[in-house]
């Protein structure tokens, strides 16, 4: 069993997204290992970019903090090298087309494999330009993940019987970003991806309190939860770890209850 198919074998996955280099490297190496230790099963890390299109306030503020630190491709994947050294914390990268292309897309996903990356996230590729990524990623062992939205609609039967690892589903209209409520879409998404495919779905976008996760969790395999978590560190900045430790530590118990 490799990381990927570790992360929903042990019942319902919490999945935590952080932007690295926010507010540092060396905060976000931190993050890593406490998150796990309070009980993340996959984190997902933003590479950050400066035009995140599928990014709401939050996150874009993030990735601003982290470019202006000076934060690179390189510097993500040397920090993955460092932590593999001793945590085995299944990792997915999220990212866009634009610095995979600029960085080389041979040579980056040569690198997620070397860093010990399991998966990549790229919300600008739609499924039918898939190809653009997937024989790099199948070369050297990094799982696409497929996302699917409420404007798949019958694309999602497509895109279920092509998925590997997991599909993410996101649970509402927009860009990322804390919600109020989150509508019956994504109930409907899994309903129809599993009729394709018996594969897990995590939801995302728009989740940031245990009563939201222990909802979804109810017919979804996995919350992801990205802008909530991201507010703690821009709250907390170099403080942040251990209040982000302690957010997750809720999260991993509401989706399991």
């Amino acid at each position: 069993m490799n990381r990927l198919d570790r992360v929903f074998s042990r019942g319902k996955a919490f999945i935590p997204f952080i932007t690295a280099g926010d507010p540092s490297a060396a905060v976000t190496e931190q993050l890593i290992y406490r998150m796990y230790e309070a009980g993340a099963d996959l984190i997902e890390i933003g590479i950050p970019f400066s035009d995140p299109v599928a990014e709401g306030p939050v996150i874009q503020a993030a990735d601003e903090r982290a470019l202006a630190a000076g934060v690179t491709v390189d510097d993500v994947f040397s920090m993955m090298q460092r932590v593999r050294k001793s945590c085995d914390v299944p990792v997915a990268l999220m990212t866009y087309v634009n610095p995979v292309a600029v960085y080389g897309t041979e040579r980056f996903m040569k690198n997620c494999s070397m860093s010990g990356i399991d998966a990549v996230i790229v919300p600008d590729v739609p499924f039918e330009e898939r190809d653009e990524l997937l024989p790099y990623c199948k070369k050297h062992g990094i799982t696409l993940i497929s996302m699917v939205a409420p404007t798949s609609g019958e694309r999602i039967r497509m895109i279920a019987a092509e998925a590997e690892g997991f599909v993410y589903c996101v649970s509402s209209f927009g860009v990322t970003g804390v919600r109020d409520s989150i509508g019956d879409e994504a109930r409907e998404m899994i309903r129809a991806i599993k009729a394709v495919k018996d594969i897990p779905c995590a939801v995302g976008f728009g989740i940031s309190t245990p009563e939201q996760a222990a909802e979804l969790s109810c017919f979804g395999d996995g919350i992801i939860v990205g802008s909530a978590v991201v507010k703690i560190v821009e709250q907390y900045g170099e403080e942040c770890v251990e209040h982000v430790a302690e957010y997750v530590r809720r999260m991993k118990e509401a989706v399991s209850s």
